[in-house]
C-alpha cells in the first residue's frame, strides 16, 4: 500500500510490524547476552533464551507473514544471489524493495548462527554436558562468528542505504520505503 509521509513523498509499506518488533526485539536480546555474557547467574541465559524464542517466532512469520516478511520473497537461490554480488561489485545491483539476494542469506546466516548459539548455550545447562570445554568453546566461537555476521549485516545496510539513497534503518523503524522505480526489483 503506498501512501505520502508529510514530505509529500510517496511511501510503500514494506515491513509489517511483527517483522520490526521481532527484529528490534532480538537486537535487544542479543545485546543483552552479550553485555551478560561473563555473569555467573541466570540472566545470560534468559537473555538468550528470549533470543532464541524471537528466532523461533520469526521463523513461523517467515511462512505466514505479510509478502516482504516471507522467505520465499527473499531468500533466492543461489544463481541470482551471486548475479546480484557480481552487480555489487561491479557497482549496477538493482535496488530491492525487500531484502536483496544477500540481504536474505544474511537472515539465513544470522538465524542459523542464533539457533545454533542458544541450542549450545542450553546444552550446556543439561547434567550431561555440564562443565565440557569444547561446548563452551563452541559457544563462545558461535558468539564472536554472530558478532562478526552482525557486523557485516550492519555494514551491508550502511552500503545499501548510500548506495541506494535510501535510509534503511528508518523503514525497519517506520515500515516503510520509497516505492519502487523502473530498475527496481519488487
Amino acid at each position: 500500500m503506498s501512501k505520502s509521509d508529510p514530505t509529500g513523498q510517496s511511501r510503500l509499506r514494506v515491513w509489517d510490524w511483527p517483522v520490526r518488533l521481532l527484529h528490534w526485539s532480538l537486537v535487544s536480546s542479543v545485546a543483552g547476552a552479550w553485555i551478560t555474557r561473563h555473569r555467573l547467574d541466570d540472566v545470560h541465559a534468559y537473555w538468550g533464551y528470549a533470543a532464541l524464542c524471537i528466532v523461533g517466532l520469526r521463523l513461523g512469520w517467515g511462512f505466514v507473514g505479510g509478502r516482504y516478511a516471507r522467505f520465499t520473497q527473499f531468500v533466492r537461490p543461489w544463481q541470482p544471489t551471486w548475479r546480484y554480488l557480481r552487480g555489487v561489485i561491479a557497482g549496477h545491483a538493482p535496488r530491492y524493495i525487500g531484502h536483496n539476494p544477500l540481504g536474505g542469506w544474511m537472515v539465513v546466516a544470522l538465524m542459523s548462527c542464533l539457533g545454533l548459539l542458544g541450542f549450545t548455550g542450553w546444552l550446556y545447562t543439561t547434567d550431561m554436558f555440564w562443565g565440557y570445554g569444547w561446548l563452551a568453546n563452541l559457544h563462545w566461537g558461535l558468539a564472536w562468528a554472530l558478532l562478526a555476521l552482525a557486523a557485516l549485516h550492519v555494514s551491508g545496510v550502511v552500503f545499501t542505504s548510500v548506495k541506494h539513497r535510501e535510509n534503511l534503518v528508518r523503514a525497519m523503524l517506520t515500515g516503510n520505503k520509497p516505492p519502487a522505480g523502473p530498475t527496481d526489483v519488487a
